[in-house]
């Protein structure tokens, strides 16, 4: 186990570098998946059109989206088990670990609806997705804040 820490101290700066390459990678996908969805909304269902967008949201889900969601939480995991990076005893982590949850959770959202849109039954609006398009944006700027503040 001490090898472990050790491991985790000495490639901390590295760990912390592919946490941030995933994450950059995770919240490009997060915000173009729903952009896919707002034009998927204005083309018929069947069209050669619709049937492209399926293709791109497939991909962009199961070869960015979720690798680098993956990559992001196991260097994250890492970076909370690396000794002396956090201090549990502050709050601002608390609120840092609920925003990814809530990221994670509209992670989760998109792929549900990619699989309604597949299934040609979407239900939901352009206007919808426009503003699902803000929520990771507001997130990733909470997130930023509180790792860089530290307010609490």
């Amino acid at each position: 186990m001490q090898s472990f820490n050790n491991f985790l101290v000495d490639n901390y700066s590295l760990i912390k570098a592919f946490h941030v390459i995933s994450m950059v990678a995770w919240m490009a996908a997060l915000l173009y998946l729903p952009r896919l969805f707002v034009y998927h909304t204005t083309v018929k269902k069947n069209s050669d059109t619709s049937e492209m967008l399926k293709i791109m949201e497939y991909r962009l889900q199961k070869y960015i989206m979720n690798p680098a969601m993956l990559s992001t939480l196991l260097f994250g995991i890492l970076l909370l088990k690396t000794n002396g990076i956090v201090n549990w005893g502050e709050k601002w982590i608390y609120f840092k670990l609920l925003a990814v949850f809530l990221l994670l959770s509209v992670h989760h959202l998109l792929a549900k609806y990619r699989k309604d849109f597949f299934l040609n039954k979407n239900i939901h609006s352009k206007k919808f997705y426009k503003i699902l398009n803000e929520i990771p944006t507001v997130l990733l700027i909470l997130i930023i804040l509180l790792v860089y503040l530290k307010p609490f």
